[in-house]
């Protein structure tokens, strides 16, 4: 009986997460060899652009498709050339392999010129890597070349002591160049560390992009802490809710520039933070040995790039804890303010609960006058009743009748308001009333 495998349901992501462990991986370089790579950052809208320059090459080239993961990166042979193309976030890279050594107009002149002309983006980085067996070129010879009074120099052992590294990380022709003198290095590994050179310089300058940024934003950010201390300051001698207003409207207008800056300059030094991880990482790769007297490249990045680094994680810091001063005093404002105006508005009630009571008294007062003002006209129609009736009541007379009657009347009176008064109070129990005398 032959066993077969269950079939499952496999997750949508299953084949690209699985592909992720391949993601651009190094190419095979043996010595001699030469190297030529290019990165170009691109705007959000020249991602598709770049895809379809791609595409122009792909179509209008022959070519031998090496490997490929579409919209994402593809190696190509073309002459005798391998070409690389790779799309990232931010950038694009294009790097050249060509087994010997050959100038980088030589390796130019197998591309088309209008398609090179036409790359989107803007160059930020240029490597060129030349690979020499160590037969040909002996690690104390290259260092007598050495200028000694000239740019300071990186020299070290990488891939434990089998390979040497040379570069002073000047712009030479537009490129940063190095020169790997192969000793017994294997080929794939000499393709990974040809990598981690190319992502070195790539990823070096596209984390110095929030240099500039940074030194710019250490006056604005001076200048704001500032108008906050100013602030702070004025509030201690607020005493108005007015001024307090005047504040708040001030450090509302202070939070929106910090949130504007905050907004525009997150993601770039978050990014530049991520790339200068990766710096690290990929010196850390190389696995490098000291020369006597010459820095390795881990210690010259260290040295030259870390403050550089150090200054942007720094300005990002102060952003981030400036915002979270403003978003505090802003709160301990609003809850003063606030505090002012409940304060007011109880001074308020306070008054219409006074106003009120005396709108009482003076009910009480208009009540009294009810009480005489319907005695009187209700003694008045007794005494017209009484006229009428005058020689059936004899000897009564009707000023008599009228003096009688005008204590019920009034009693009538006194009882119909009263009861008048708790319907009101009953329909309507919010109406202030007098305090007691003894409360």
């Amino acid at each position: 009986m032959t066993a077969h495998s269950p079939t499952f349901q496999p997750h949508a992501l299953r084949h690209i997460l699985h592909q992720e462990l391949h993601a651009r991986p190094s190419i095979v370089v043996t010595s001699p060899a030469t190297i030529r790579s290019w990165a170009f950052f691109l705007e959000p809208e020249q991602h598709e652009a770049a895809a379809l320059h791609w595409q122009q090459l792909l179509d209008h080239q022959r070519h031998l498709l090496l490997e490929e993961a579409p919209g994402q990166q593809a190696l190509v042979q073309i002459g005798t050339l391998r070409l690389k193309w790779e799309r990232h976030i931010e950038f694009i890279s294009l790097t050249l392999y060509a087994e010997g050594n050959h100038s980088t107009a030589h390796l130019l002149a197998e591309l088309p010129p209008r398609w090179l002309a036409t790359i989107p983006g803007a160059l930020i980085a240029a490597a060129a890597i030349d690979v020499q067996p160590i037969t040909d070129t002996p690690p104390d010879d290259f260092l007598a070349q050495i200028d000694p009074l000239g740019p300071a120099t990186v020299a070290s052992k990488i891939a434990d002591g089998t390979g040497y590294l040379f570069t002073d990380f000047q712009l030479h022709d537009g490129m940063t160049h190095f020169t790997i003198i192969d000793g017994a290095i294997l080929p794939r590994q000499l393709g990974r560390i040809v990598q981690r050179l190319i992502e070195i310089e790539t990823y070096r300058m596209l984390a110095l992009l929030a240099f500039p940024a940074a030194r710019r934003l250490q006056v604005d950010l001076a200048l704001w802490e500032k108008r906050l201390a100013e602030v702070m300051h004025d509030l201690e001698s607020a005493q108005t809710i007015a001024a307090e207003r005047h504040l708040l409207t001030r450090l509302t207008q202070l939070s929106a520039e910090v949130e504007r800056s905050v907004a525009n300059s997150n993601f770039r030094f978050s990014a530049a933070a991520a790339y200068y991880r990766l710096v690290q990482q990929r010196a850390e790769d190389l696995r490098e040995g000291r020369l006597t007297g010459y820095s390795t490249l881990k210690g010259f990045l260290e040295r030259r790039l870390a403050p550089a680094m150090n200054t942007c994680a720094t300005v990002y810091r102060r952003q981030e804890e400036l915002s979270a001063r403003i978003a505090r005093n802003s709160q301990l404002l609003r809850t003063r303010v606030d505090l002012k105006l409940q304060e007011q508005n109880q001074q308020i009630l306070d008054q219409m609960n006074r106003r009120a009571r005396l709108q009482l008294r003076l009910q009480e007062a208009a009540e009294h006058f009810s009480v005489v003002a319907i005695s009187y006209y209700g003694a008045q129609i007794i005494h017209t009743l009484a006229k009428g009736i005058a020689p059936w009541i004899a000897p009564l007379t009707p000023e008599l009748m009228a003096a009688m009657a005008l204590p019920l009347v009034a009693l009538l009176a006194f009882l119909s308001i009263r009861r008048l008064r708790k319907r009101l109070h009953v329909s309507f129990p919010d109406t202030p009333q007098e305090p007691s005398p003894h409360g």
